[in-house]
């Protein structure tokens, strides 16, 4: 059950655009990790709902050091709001360990479908939605903070994502965060809900038959080692290009993102035969 050389270069391909698009759109990246991760461990010949729990698993792990990289640039910029993100951070990372352990126990086609469909909502959500006033400041309710941070941690748990992507929209529409201010600042909070999430999953994996090498429960050094390498330094050069573009077209390419990711969970590509 080893990896050849095929898998190692699509991974290694895979962490840098993983890292590009965490900088450029506060995303953790996994709608193009998680299906190439998949493919990557059911070819070698790991059963598929074991192999997608790993592939969610793995991944909130490689977000961790790629956000906290994309963080820092962010910071520097003056685009991170502390207060939010440690606040929605820290109760995203308490849903989340509870959201994966309902993963670890749910099948795998079930987890797809339910993160697609939260997805394309999402991005409807943005497209449809008129931009806020400028002239108002961003929340600083903590109370706020903390009842969007739980139950968007538990998703963010169940279908094995930091939770930028469901958390920017939120921020920029009710929590009146600038468009670069919500990029900046969901880099933060997905350290925290990382950490949550992937711990749950190492717990929840002990002990189960039949992970690939390199593994310890659902989270595989390998797999983390090739990911996270490429997109760690990637991930600094997308936060620094975000700040080249206005906020529109960064709006923009983050909703083109969200549909993407959502229809290919739901699995609509597969069913017409699309190899996107």
């Amino acid at each position: 059950m080893e990896m050849c050389a095929a898998q190692i270069i699509a991974l290694l391909i895979t962490g840098l655009g993983v890292g590009f698009a965490s900088g450029l759109l506060g995303v953790g990246g996994c709608f193009i990790m998680v299906p190439v991760q998949f493919w990557a461990l059911t070819s070698i010949g790991v059963d598929p709902t074991i192999a997608i729990r790993i592939a969610f698993g793995t991944n909130l792990l490689v977000v961790l050091p790629t956000a906290f990289s994309g963080a820092m640039t962010h910071h520097k910029k003056g685009a991170v709001l502390w207060k939010a993100g440690i606040t929605l951070g820290i109760t995203g990372a308490v849903g989340a360990f509870f959201g994966a352990f309902i993963a670890t126990h749910l099948p795998g086609k079930v987890l797809m479908v339910a993160f697609g469909i939260a997805i394309i909502l999402g991005a409807l959500r943005m497209l449809t939605a008129k931009p806020p006033k400028i002239a108002q400041e961003p929340s600083e309710s903590i109370t706020a903070f903390i009842l969007w941070g739980i139950p968007l941690g538990i998703v963010s748990g169940i279908v094995g994502i930091g939770g930028g992507v469901l958390m920017i929209p939120i921020m920029v529409y009710f929590l009146k965060f600038k468009m670069h201010q919500a990029v900046g600042t969901s880099t933060a909070l997905m350290i925290f809900t990382a950490i949550g999430g992937s711990l749950s999953f190492l717990i929840n994996g002990l002990g189960v038959q039949g992970l690939p090498p390199h593994s310890t429960g659902y989270l595989n050094w390998l797999q983390w080692i090739l990911l996270a390498g490429c997109s760690i330094p990637m991930a600094i050069v997308g936060a620094k290009t975000a700040h080249l573009l206005p906020a529109k077209q960064l709006k923009y390419i983050f909703i083109a993102v969200m549909f993407y990711m959502g229809l290919k969970m739901i699995g609509v590509f597969a069913w017409l035969n699309l190899p996107i």
